[in-house]
């Protein structure tokens, strides 16, 4: 790293210092993969930044990038920032998502972020420009850049004025907006600057212990701030490759990001908890006899709490495979604070700690015995530089060690508020410390993130999460691993919530659904957990987030106020 004080900077340094280094490998199925070297993509970059500038694009204009996996995505993106415009990488929609839907969501989140312009491709069109010429629209127009000729319209004049223009961006200056994970069109917009990434980059890279020998190999989607800032930014930033897979087809056939590590001797991969059982459990041996993971020296498990099982299963798969387990590493941190606040340190083994369950459901840290119902609960790691931390309870004040809390964080490249939404922004921002949501703990020193405090499910008074309800009910048989969620149904009687459970299953006859739906109970006895209602659906029916994780809110509320005919419920 330089002193730079813009991105476009730091990636020009990179392109003069290493020009024929890889930037990034675009990795399609089927095909070879596409190589863009620094001083290639910087190069296209320029044009694209030429043909912007001509069609109206200006500094501060908002750009929706809605594309698919494909090579030109990246230097259009770094021309965007060029301008001085902002890029924001949107979800291409789901084919199964009705038009109506993703169009609602679109003009939600336009309306919300202030959307300028959306580049998307032809196959979108039909969609998005009623939704442009739709009176009071805030968006000024709809562009595909896919089919622009960029060698052809290429104006050295108007490349010379963007250039002089960029060398005048202050690093407090906005550079990208991202829209924190969710189910909806109105996502919260996370505006962030130069200087936030580059603090950013600096601070989580130097926790990471990022050299200039690593390469990131990548299949998480660039609208997930995960993806976006670990797997994109950062190697682009400090000069390293990245491999970047197709979302949809790592889902069809999670293999491809082990044989692009394997080809590529990947360094460093970036995963969601789930993403590890799905490795563990949806790969079948016979398909492993050329994979070899020996290169990898650190894996990220963050953006959801991370499960002792799934490093387990995930360990036990590969270790045969040439897996280092001190490679497994733990983060945590959000869109709000460009990427990560906590993360363990690379090459040693994750601190586990194992807890009586029904004291931390009290809001009590207590090493488990003999006689308690345990849970283990994996460290999120240390402070990374820049960062401050605090263990809050509801009335956001700091609890002594030894007790559950909620989260509180501040950081160096912490966010300045989600735009156009001030009302938001007072909720969670307090003094400088951003109120995460979510609930944690320390102990020893690190910090272990443990749920999130919207989905607590409060029965009788006893705190219960519901990540440990999944947990037992994914190891049920008849239930597909990775599709339950848990939450509370109130109880009008009872004057209190009851546990539910949505568990996807491919039982067909009412009497193997009767022994599924008793399994999940026995599941939750054998946790101390009363389960008082039990919904079977069929594969897929579960709504997730744009994360990727099934949403427990969406999936009650889809529940409760529609009676669908495939929901088998106790």
């Amino acid at each position: 790293m330089q002193n730079s004080t813009t991105l476009w900077q730091q990636w020009q340094f990179n392109a003069k210092r290493t020009p024929n280094k890889e930037a990034i490998v675009h990795w399609k199925a089927g095909e070879g993969p596409f190589r863009w070297t620094f001083r290639n993509l910087i190069e296209t970059a320029k044009k694209f930044s030429v043909k912007l500038k001509k069609v109206g694009i200006r500094k501060g204009d908002v750009c929706a990038i809605i594309i698919r996996h494909n090579p030109n995505f990246y230097p259009l993106y770094l021309g965007i920032s060029r301008t001085a415009a902002l890029p924001a990488v949107l979800a291409y929609p789901n084919p199964r998502l009705h038009p109506d839907k993703f169009r609602q969501g679109l003009e939600g989140m336009s309306q919300r972020s202030g959307l300028d312009y959306i580049l998307t491709e032809r196959d979108l069109e039909p969609i998005i420009r009623p939704l442009i010429e739709k009176p009071g629209s805030t968006i000024k127009a709809v562009y595909f850049p896919l089919e622009w000729d960029i060698e052809k319209e290429f104006d050295e004049k108007i490349d010379a004025e963007i250039e002089s223009e960029q060398k005048k961006i202050k690093p407090e200056e906005p550079v990208l907006l991202q829209h924190s994970s969710g189910t909806t069109g109105l996502q919260k917009p996370v505006v962030l600057s130069h200087k936030a990434v580059l603090q950013h980059v600096e601070n989580l890279g130097s926790a990471l212990k990022v050299s200039e020998s690593d390469k990131v190999a990548t299949w998480l989607p660039l609208y997930h701030d995960m993806g976006l800032i670990g797997a994109y930014h950062i190697p682009l930033a400090y000069g390293i490759p990245s491999i970047q897979i197709d979302p949809f087809e790592w889902v069809l056939a999670p293999i491809i990001l082990l044989e692009a590590i394997t080809k590529e001797k990947a360094t460093m991969t970036f995963l969601p908890n789930f993403a590890y059982n799905i490795l563990a459990e949806k790969i079948h041996d016979d398909e492993l006899a050329n994979i070899s993971l020996e290169s990898l020296r650190i894996l990220v498990n963050a953006s959801e709490p991370i499960r002792h099982d799934s490093h387990a299963k995930f360990i036990a798969k590969y270790k045969n495979y040439g897996l280092n387990p001190t490679a497994l590493t733990g983060m945590y941190g959000m869109a709000e604070m460009t990427l990560a606040v906590i993360q363990t340190e690379p090459g040693k083994p994750i601190k586990e700690v194992v807890v009586d369950r029904n004291e931390l459901s009290r809001g009590i840290v207590k090493l488990a015995d003999n006689n308690s119902v345990k849970r283990v609960c994996v460290s999120s790691g240390k402070l990374i530089p820049g960062c401050d931390i605090c263990i809050v309870d509801e009335n956001r004040k700091s609890l002594p060690f030894g007790f559950v809390g909620e989260v509180a964080v501040k950081s160096v490249s912490m966010f300045d508020g989600y735009r156009n939404y001030p009302e938001k922004t007072a909720e969670v921002v307090e003094n400088g410390w951003y109120f995460s949501g979510d609930y944690g703990f320390e102990y020893e020193g690190e910090y272990f993130i443990i749920g999130r405090k919207k989905d607590i499910i409060i029965v009788a008074g006893k705190n219960i999460y519901p990540e440990d309800i999944e947990d037992a009910v994914n190891q049920v048989n008849g239930v597909i691993p990775g599709r339950v969620i848990a939450f509370g149904e109130e109880d009008e009687s009872l004057g209190t919530e009851q546990v539910s459970v949505v568990a996807e299953t491919k039982a067909e006859t009412e009497e193997e659904k009767k022994q599924v739906r008793l399994d999940v109970l026995k599941a939750g006895m054998a946790i101390d957990i009363n389960i008082h209602k039990v919904y079977l659906v069929p594969p897929r029916w579960l709504i997730k987030s744009s994360a990727g994780k099934p949403s427990r809110k969406a999936n009650k509320e889809r529940l409760i106020e529609n009676k669908d005919p495939q929901v088998w419920s106790r």
